[in-house]
């Protein structure tokens, strides 16, 4: 089901996308052929691709998003249940950990998709880009690697040679 959300997703901004006439330079200063980008070379009228990608950017990007918010609502108040102070601290941090990759990724995809042309601007686009495509999922598998007890054993070594060194 997800797939042929995509695969639809893609096909409405493809559409939409063709249909624009470009004009001057054909040049992408990004590392990835974004729509945003596209639109600024644009010399059509882009209020449709614009509306498009905020409502049904809406659904798929605050869908999830506000999923995951009410679940962590909830899981916020299971944890202030919990009646030791350790109990609480060693839940709160098996979820901040999830809770900073969800926080970096979705920041990013709605400060891209979610502001105004106006305030468009290739090097912080470009910037946020790398961040939920590159660094996010890159992120992922460290943060969650910090969380395993070896690995922090192994971390406080390596930091004590060094400082003695």
């Amino acid at each position: 089901m997800a797939a042929a959300r995509a695969v639809a997703n893609a096909i409405l901004h493809t559409a939409l996308t063709s249909r624009l006439s470009y004009c001057g330079a054909n040049k992408i200063n990004h590392y990835l052929c974004d729509m945003v980008p596209l639109f600024k070379l644009s010399c059509s009228d882009i209020t449709i691709n614009q509306l498009v990608i905020f409502t049904e950017g809406s659904i798929v990007v605050a869908g999830p998003f506000l999923f995951i918010f009410s679940s962590y609502v909830r899981i916020i108040f299971a944890i202030l249940k919990i009646r030791s102070a350790k109990g609480r601290r060693k839940v709160f941090s098996t979820c901040s950990s999830h809770l900073a990759v969800v926080t970096f990724y979705f920041g990013t995809i709605l400060f891209m998709y979610f502001r105004p042309s106006s305030s468009y601007s290739l090097t912080k686009d470009r910037i946020a880009s790398v961040m939920y495509t590159i660094l996010a999922p890159m992120l992922n598998p460290f943060i969650y690697t910090l969380r395993n007890k070896d690995v922090q054993q192994a971390s406080r070594k390596l930091f004590a040679r060094i400082s003695h060194a």
